[in-house]
């Protein structure tokens, strides 16, 4: 049995508890990063689509769950956003992906991806428009997640995790 792969479901407690208890104390407006959407395509880019897709169900599952927000909502936006993140994935190109400006921009991509999903699925109401949902929602949350993983790549976490 191959316990490498558990490793992204040990480190995602703690990154669950800080994304709930202080993310929230240094987001912006209601905007914040996504801890575990860096986490999530971190190791679809090493692991591949299938594991990034079944990775972000759980994920979101977990996350759903834990939060106590609308069940499902972060469940689908995961899964999506692992199964987006797997197209990224080449086994010739790991560390490129994982240790370059390349992951920043994946990131990003995939974070408004994730961010849009959520909001269209777990908002609602009169005073949503597209412009709110498209760029407060979407875009500054990808860029603050974006800014907040520049460490990634300058302490090259590849060295660190297997």
């Amino acid at each position: 049995m191959n316990y490498r792969q558990y490793i992204p479901l040990a480190i995602f407690i703690p990154v669950l508890v800080i994304q709930l208890t202080i993310i929230p104390m240094i987001s912006i407006e209601q905007i914040g990063p996504d801890l575990i959407v860096i986490l999530l395509v971190y190791f679809t880019l090493i692991y591949g689509q299938l594991y990034g897709t079944v990775m972000g169900f759980v994920f979101g599952l977990i996350f759903d769950l834990a939060s106590g927000g609308l069940i499902g909502a972060a469940m689908f936006s995961k899964t999506l956003t692992g199964f987006a993140a797997g197209y990224f994935y080449n086994e010739n190109k790991i560390e490129q992906n994982t240790s370059t400006l390349t992951f920043l921009m994946i990131l990003f991509l995939c974070v408004v991806l994730d961010s849009f999903t959520y909001s269209l699925l777990a908002y609602s109401g009169p005073g949503m428009n597209p412009v709110f949902l498209i760029f407060e929602l979407s875009i500054l949350p990808g860029a603050y997640t974006a800014v907040l993983a520049f460490p990634f790549i300058i302490f090259n976490l590849k060295k660190v995790i297997p």
